[in-house]
């Protein structure tokens, strides 16, 4: 190392007020991790500059697969994008609240005003808007493990501490109650329930939700219902709103436009305000006052939310057993589950499978063993299921939306590759 360096370093350790020689990332970052997008995804984008194609599986973006959003929805924007370029209100335009408003009333959930619902740039918007508002420094909020890692990062981004209770595999991962429970604390402000969950594809029995209400209830915890899958379900599978279930606390509920309605680059997203919203008065001021500080949420996707709630659903199609989403995730976990030491939940919801990998029967070391050389090897991208903060290293994510076809080329080569690492 040359002398004029270590001075420098030298100089900064005597020094510790003075800045950096180099411009480093805030502090708050340094634990935050987003493996979606994470290194083993900078490698498939490595290896892409190299000339290698890559079947992408970790990213639940329906348009990159051919889903395109319903022409409506494409006409309203475009019809109405004259009107959309001066600002909105801070909470949203009145027709796209109102028309959420409505949605609410269609599905049981009474009283709900035009006030009490918030238009944001996609859901993931909200939720950093949702805990910035509500988070002291050491706040805890409850979040499933396995979770969609952008609650945990939020949580932590704004000063809380992310505690994960356990979603049960013996249980079709289900959350475990006597877990959330036990890691209740003083410092407990709030519990996240993903439903239909992402990664696991579980849709919540309707008695383990009605607990964990009364759950929420009890310890005056605010129930944060993350249910932008709600309409994505297979088989038969009853999707349950918690919100309905929720009287004596504040229920936040967020859905949107990007998966049931294929529409994931349009970033149009809604929280719904209920239950015991007067005991929130405080905090409702609060995400009042950040939802005016950026402004507003993008205006063109907002002309199409009234036509996307209250017209023909054509997501029902898709998910019909002859429909394009139920062929191609139901061939994903039969092909996963036919091949010797992996396992897996059947899914009843959203657009994924998480199967379970026996690390027993292969020479492999871990999930994250698993992903990057099935990457450099096979040239399949997934995520690891320690991206979604689970607490063993034997699952994995894939992502079902590329047609039967590509699906099968895919999983051909996953199957391969775990053949070839067979103990």
């Amino acid at each position: 190392m040359e002398s004029a360096t270590i001075d420098m370093l030298q100089t900064e350790k005597a020094n510790p007020g003075m800045a950096p020689s180099e411009i480093l990332k805030s502090e708050r970052l340094e634990h935050l991790k987003y493996d979606i997008r994470g290194p083993v995804y900078e490698k498939a984008l490595e290896l892409e500059s190299q000339g290698y194609k890559i079947i992408s599986l970790n990213i639940g973006n329906p348009a990159a697969f051919g889903f395109d959003a319903p022409d409506e929805i494409v006409h309203d924007i475009i019809l109405n994008i004259r009107n959309a370029q001066g600002y909105a209100d801070s909470r949203g335009l009145f027709a796209a609240r109102k028309a959420v408003m409505h949605h609410t009333q269609n599905i049981g959930l009474p009283g709900i005003t035009i006030n009490d619902v918030y238009i944001g740039n996609g859901v993931s918007e909200l939720i950093m808007l949702s805990m910035q508002a509500l988070l002291n420094e050491g706040d805890e909020v409850l979040i499933p493990t396995p979770d969609y890692p952008l609650w945990t990062a939020s949580v932590a981004f704004c000063g809380g501490k992310p505690i994960h209770y356990v979603c049960d595999e013996a249980k079709d991962w289900n959350p475990d109650l006597a877990d959330i429970e036990q890691k209740i604390t003083p410092r407990t402000r709030a519990i996240v329930v993903i439903n239909p969950n992402n990664p696991t594809g579980a849709v919540y029995d309707k008695a383990v939700l009605e607990k964990i209400a009364r759950l929420a209830e009890r310890h005056k915890l605010i129930v944060f219902a993350d249910e932008i899958y709600d309409r994505i379900l297979y088989d038969g599978a009853e999707h349950h709103h918690i919100a309905k279930l929720v009287n004596d606390t504040l229920c936040i509920t967020m859905g949107g436009l990007s998966k049931n309605y294929r529409s994931a680059g349009f970033r149009g997203g809604w929280l719904i305000l209920s239950g015991a919203r007067h005991r929130a008065k405080s905090y409702i001021e609060g995400l009042t006052l950040l939802a005016s500080m950026r402004l507003c949420a993008n205006v063109p996707t907002q002309f199409a939310i009234q036509t996307a709630l209250g017209g023909y659903q054509s997501i029902h199609d898709l998910v019909l057993p002859n429909g394009r989403l139920y062929k191609q995730i139901m061939l994903a976990w039969q092909r996963m589950t036919a091949i010797p030491g992996i396992t897996c939940v059947k899914p009843n919801g959203a657009l994924y499978i998480f199967p379970k990998i026996d690390l027993s029967q292969f020479h492999l070391d871990s999930d994250d063993d698993f992903t990057l050389n099935l990457l450099i090897e096979q040239k399949v991208l997934v995520v690891a299921g320690s991206g979604f903060n689970f607490t063993t290293n034997d699952h994995f994510r894939i992502v079902c939306l590329p047609t039967v076809d590509e699906l099968n080329v895919a999983l051909d080569r996953i199957e391969a590759f775990l053949e070839s690492r067979r103990r």
